[in-house]
C-alpha cells in the first residue's frame, strides 16, 4: 500500500464514521509526512484525530484496519482547539497545521482558521523556542509526579514516556514531526552532529551499551506475551487497542525490523512501553498465574534492557534526566539556529 491510499482510506473511514457535533479531522504522525508515492511500511499507521464539539471526546475507537490501512483514531475536544496560541505552542499538535497536507476533513472551516493562524510563522526561531519549551516543561512535570507506589508496570510506564521525551525535543528543534516509536531514531538523525548528547539520551534510558541479541530475545518472549494479552481482549486502558491482533505489525514486527537493521538499542524504549502496557492488561485479566509468569519475564526485561531494577533506579534515572535537561536545552537551540 503507498502513503496515499492509506491517507485516502482515512478519510473513506472518517466521512463513515463521523460521530455527533463531527467537527473536522486532521492527521497527525509519520503518515501524515510521507510522500503520496511511498510505501506505506506495514509497521506503520495513520494517525488519525476527529474533533468534535464541546469540552470532552468520547473514548478513544484506536486501531483500525479499514481497507487495507491500519489507523489509529482519536478524538479530540473542540474546546482544546479553541485558542491558536496555545495550540501553535503544543509541540504535539501544531505540526498538524503547519503545511496544506495535515487536514483531512474541514466542513465548517475550523481547522482551516487554525493553519492559518499557525503555518505562517510555524517555522520561525520563537516559536520553535515555544514548542521546545512545551516538551521540556512535559518531562519535568510528568517525571516529577510519578507514585512509587503504584503497580511496577505502572511506574516503568511513568518513568519511561516523560523520560524520552528528550528526544522529541530534539526533533521539535529541528522543526521535525514528533513520533512516538522511532523517537530515538528520528532523534538520532537530528543529532548526527552532537552524538555525544544522543548517547548521553541513551545512557539515561539505560541502553547504551545493550547487546543485540539481548534486545532480540526479550523481544521474541515480548512476542508471545503480546498475543496472550491480545487474546484477552481488554477494553479498560486507553491504549487496549495498541495490544491488539491489528497492533501487531506495529508493536512486533515494527520492533523486529529495527532489530534487523542493526538499531537494537532504538527499540528498546518501545519494546519495554509495549511489555509493560501487556503486564498492565495481564495483571487485571488473566489468571494469577499467568499474570505471576509475564511479570518474571516483564522484571527481567526491564532490568536487561535498561539496568532499572526498581523504584530507587527509577528515582535515580528522573533525576539524571531532570539534570540533563540544561544541556539539552542548549542543543536545542543550536539546532534551531542551524535547521533555520
Amino acid at each position: 500500500m503507498l502513503a496515499g491510499e492509506a491517507r485516502d482510506a482515512a478519510l473513506h473511514w472518517v466521512r463513515q464514521n463521523t460521530p455527533p457535533g463531527f467537527r473536522g479531522a486532521f492527521l497527525a504522525g509519520s503518515a501524515a509526512d510521507r510522500p503520496a508515492d511511498a510505501v506505506q511500511p506495514p509497521w506503520s499507521d495513520v494517525d488519525v484525530t476527529v474533533v468534535v464539539a464541546g469540552a470532552a471526546a468520547p473514548p478513544k475507537p484506536g486501531k483500525i484496519r479499514h481497507r487495507g490501512a491500519l489507523l489509529d483514531v482519536s478524538y479530540l475536544p473542540e474546546a482544546l482547539l479553541a485558542d491558536p496560541e496555545r495550540v501553535a505552542a503544543a509541540h504535539y499538535l501544531a505540526p498538524s497545521f503547519a503545511g496544506p497536507g495535515g487536514v483531512l476533513l474541514d466542513p465548517e472551516g475550523v481547522l482551516g482558521r487554525l493553519r492559518a493562524a499557525i503555518a505562517p510563522t510555524y517555522d520561525s526561531p520563537s516559536a520553535v523556542h515555544r514548542r521546545v519549551a512545551d516538551v521540556l516543561t512535559a518531562v519535568r512535570m510528568r517525571l516529577t509526579a510519578r507514585d512509587d507506589a503504584a503497580p511496577w508496570p505502572q511506574q516503568v510506564l511513568a518513568w519511561l514516556f516523560p523520560a524520552t521525551l528528550v528526544t522529541v525535543a530534539a526533533l521539535v528543534a529541528a522543526r521535525e514531526r514528533p513520533t512516538v516509536r522511532l523517537r530515538f531514531l528520528r532523534a538520532r538523525d537530528v543529532l548526527r552532529d552532537r552524538p555525544d548528547v544522543y548517547e548521553r539520551m541513551l545512557e539515561l534510558l539505560g541502553c547504551a551499551a545493550v547487546d543485540a541479541a539481548v534486545v532480540a530475545r526479550h523481544l521474541d518472549r515480548l512476542g508471545d506475551v503480546f498475543d496472550e494479552a491480545a487474546a484477552v481482549g481488554s477494553t479498560r486502558f486507553s491504549f487496549s487497542s495498541d495490544i491488539s491482533p491489528e497492533a501487531r505489525p506495529v508493536a512486533i514486527d515494527g520492533s523486529r525490523a529495527l532489530v534487523d537493521a542493526g538499531d537494537h538499542r532504538e527499540a528498546v524504549f518501545w519494546i519495554v512501553a509495549t511489555f509493560a502496557r501487556c503486564q498492565q492488561i495481564l495483571d487485571v485479566e488473566a489468571a494469577p498465574e499467568r499474570s505471576l509468569a509475564t511479570a518474571r519475564a516483564f522484571r527481567v526485561a526491564v532490568a536487561e534492557l535498561t539496568g532499572v531494577h526498581g523504584p530507587d533506579d527509577l528515582r535515580t534515572r528522573t533525576a539524571a534526566t531532570l539534570a540533563f535537561l540544561p544541556e539539552l536545552e542548549g542543543a536545542t537551540t543550536a539546532i534551531t539556529g542551524r535547521t533555520r
